[in-house]
């Protein structure tokens, strides 16, 4: 379903995914898509999970400290409620959500929304994370960002986890996390068994 703005122009909506492993720069990347946006006066709306609040409760913040105002919501439907009249919704730290967001995000891209979402796609363990397979699947554009391995300096695509603790969400910086690339992640597992 198509809407027409006042110009009499059909607005298009479409899903981008930004996906990567810790410390890769994925919510980097929304700001920055976000922040254009809003240069461009488009209406931008960003929610983030309110399990996640280790930065701040009305900011979505990189690792860098570069921040834009959010909303934290306690599911994915709460997006929906919120986003009315809007051009872009941005939506960070998506694996966290519920399975519903694969249909939220289509549901705002069928009424000619731009939605850009940004989440880790595996766990520590390196099975896909929550919505984000699915997501990457009905998405129009992906982007694929590395972080860089802590052991060896090559492309880091998975977040290894260096406490123990075998639950699946463990939220967590620097001190719980390290990037790993797929060779310095097997080593490691191989030396925990």
């Amino acid at each position: 379903m198509f809407l027409e703005n006042t110009t009499n122009q059909i607005k298009k909506g479409w899903i981008e995914v930004i996906c990567g492993s810790m410390f890769s720069g994925k919510t980097e990347e929304l700001i920055r898509r976000l922040k254009r946006a809003k240069i461009a006066k488009q209406k931008v709306e960003i929610f983030k999970p309110q399990i996640d609040s280790r930065y701040h409760e009305h900011h979505v913040v990189s690792h860098d400290q570069n921040l834009i105002v959010s909303t934290s919501v306690p599911s994915s439907s709460h997006i929906l409620l919120l986003s009315n009249n809007v051009d872009v919704v941005g939506i960070d730290e998506a694996q966290f959500f519920d399975s519903e967001l694969v249909s939220v995000c289509n549901q705002l891209a069928n009424s000619g929304t731009r939605v850009i979402v940004a989440g880790l796609d595996m766990d520590y363990l390196g099975n896909s994370f929550g919505p984000i397979p699915d997501l990457m699947a009905t998405a129009e554009y992906i982007t694929k960002v590395h972080a860089v391995c802590i052991n060896c300096g090559n492309l880091a695509h998975i977040s290894y986890r260096v406490v123990d603790n075998n639950k699946l969400v463990v939220l967590g910086e620097k001190d719980m996390y390290e990037p790993l690339c797929r060779s310095c992640y097997n080593q490691k597992k191989d030396n925990k068994k």
